[in-house]
C-alpha cells in the first residue's frame, strides 16, 4: 500500500497537544507548530482498522494483553532488530516516560545520583529530581559536526557513587544513534560501578541511512542483568495517545519490582486500544514504516538544501535517527539568549530550546515528521526572520 505523507491534515480542535496548545505554551499567536514529539501523519491503516474493530464491539471492559500481543513484540524486535526476547521480560506500561519515573522510583533512594548526559529530553529531569535523587551530568561532547560521549568524565562521575544512568538511545534531542562500542564503553563503566542503566529506545525504530540502532541488551551478554530498556510503538507509528508502552526487564527480581511499583501507583491496567493499536502495528507496521523513513530522509534532505542556500550560518547536526532535529544558530548573527524569542516572536516558529535540554544557549529543536509542505513554510518564516535581522 502507498501511503501519502504529503496530505496535510488539520489538526486544530482535535485536543492536539502540539496545535491545540501551541499559543498558549510560546504565548504568541499564529505560530507554526514545529515541536511536541508527534507526528502529523495517519497511523498505518492496519493500526486504524485494529482500532475500528475493538471501538465496534461495544464494550470496554478490563483488558489484559494476549498471547499474541507479546508474540507480535517478540517478531518485531527480532525482525527489525535482531534481538531476541522473551515474554517473561516484557511488562506493559502505560508509556515510556511514566515508566521512567516509576523506575527511578523502584530502584533509587532519596539522595541517590542518577546519571544523565545532556543535552537530553527535559522530562528525565523531573523524574529524577521528584523522586528526591540528584542529577549528575555527564555532558556529550560537540566535536566538529557531532555529538560524542565523553567516557573519563563519565568514568569520574561513576566513581562518585552513582546509583542509576539513564540513557536515550536513539539520543533525544541531537539525534544520534550509537555505536556498538559506544554503549560497550558506557555499559562496562556501570557494570564496574553497579550503576543501573536505564535505557530509553523510544526512537529505536527511526534510523536513517548508513545508521543501525544497537538494542542496549544486544550488546553484551554482561548487561542484559543489569540493565533495564524502554520500548514502545508510540514514537515509530504515531500512537502516544494510545499510553502504550512495553518495558524489558530480563532480571525477575526487578521486573516485580517494578510491577510492584506500578500497582502501588495504579499504573497497570493496560489500555485495551493501546494493546490492539500496537500489536497491529507490530504485525503489519514494516510497509509503512519503510516509507515514512524515505520521506523524512527526504525532509532532511529538503532542509540540508534550503538552510545550504538560503539561511547561511544556521547549521545542522547530522541527524542519524529520530524525527526531531537539532540546530544550531550561533552563526545567524541572533543573541543566543534571545533566540527562543526571536524564534517564537518574529519567526512564529514554535520550536523548542536547547537550554531546556540542558544546552548552552543557540540551539532549538524542530519536529520534522510533518508534511514537506509545512516545514517548507516554517523554514521559510525563519528565513525571512533572520534576514531581517541582519
Amino acid at each position: 500500500m502507498e501511503y501519502n505523507f504529503d496530505e496535510v491534515i488539520d489538526r486544530s480542535g482535535t485536543c492536539s497537544v502540539k496545535w491545540d496548545n501551541a499559543e498558549q505554551f510560546f504565548k504568541a499567536k499564529y505560530i507554526l507548530p514545529m515541536w511536541v514529539a508527534d507526528m502529523d501523519f495517519r497511523s498505518p491503516q492496519p493500526v486504524i482498522d485494529a482500532l475500528k474493530a475493538v471501538a465496534e464491539r461495544g464494550i470496554y471492559g478490563y483488558t489484559g494483553a494476549p498471547d499474541s500481543y507479546y508474540e507480535s513484540i517478540a517478531g518485531w524486535m527480532k525482525r527489525r532488530h535482531g534481538w531476541d526476547i522473551k515474554r517473561e521480560w516484557v511488562a506493559p506500561a502505560t508509556g515510556v516516560v511514566p515508566a521512567i519515573r516509576l523506575l527511578v522510583k523502584a530502584f533509587t533512594r532519596p539522595g541517590d545520583k542518577v546519571i544523565v548526559q545532556k543535552p537530553v529530553y527535559y522530562p528525565f529531569f523531573d523524574a529524577i529530581r521528584d523522586n528526591g535523587c540528584e542529577i549528575v551530568d555527564n555532558p556529550l561532547r560537540l566535536a566538529g559536526e557531532q555529538y560524542v560521549m565523553d567516557f573519563e568524565d563519565l568514568q569520574e562521575k561513576a566513581r562518585q557513587g552513582a546509583r542509576m544512568l539513564i540513557l536515550c538511545s536513539p539520543h533525544n534531542p541531537i539525534s544520534r544513534v550509537w555505536k556498538a562500542e559506544e554503549l560497550k564503553a558506557l555499559g562496562d563503566i556501570c557494570l564496574r560501578h553497579n550503576i543501573l542503566v536505564i535505557s530509553d529506545e523510544i526512537h529505536h525504530d527511526l534510523v536513517y541511512r548508513d545508521y543501525k540502532h544497537v538494542c542496549f541488551h544486544t550488546v553484551s551478554e554482561a548487561f542484559i542483568e543489569q540493565s533495564i530498556v524502554c520500548t514502545a510503538g508510540s514514537k515509530t507509528f504515531n500512537l502516544p495517545g494510545l499510553r502504550t508502552s512495553n518495558i524489558i526487564i530480563p532480571n525477575i527480581e526487578m521486573k516485580l519490582r517494578f510491577q510492584q511499583i506500578m500497582r502501588g501507583s495504579g499504573m497497570s491496567a493496560p489500555n485495551m486500544f493501546g494493546l490492539a493499536a500496537t500489536e497491529a502495528a507490530y504485525r503489519y507496521g514494516d510497509e509503512w514504516l519503510d516509507q515514512l523513513i524515505d520521506y523524512l530522509q527526504g525532509n532532511i534532505d529538503y532542509l540540508k538544501e534550503f538552510i545550504k542556500e538560503r539561511i547561511p550560518g544556521l547549521n545542522l547536526i547530522q541527524p542519524q535517527g529520530t524525527y526531531l532535529l537539532w540546530l544550531d544558530f550561533r552563526g545567524c548573527g541572533i543573541k543566543p539568549e534571545l533566540l527562543g524569542g526571536f524564534i517564537r516572536d518574529v519567526a512564529k516558529v514554535g520550536t523548542e530550546a536547547g537550554m531546556m535540554f540542558g544546552a548552552d544557549a543557540g540551539f532549538e529543536r524542530m519536529n520534522i515528521a510533518c508534511p514537506r509542505s509545512l516545514l517548507a513554510e516554517a523554514l521559510r518564516r525563519i528565513e525571512a526572520a533572520v534576514k531581517a535581522h541582519k
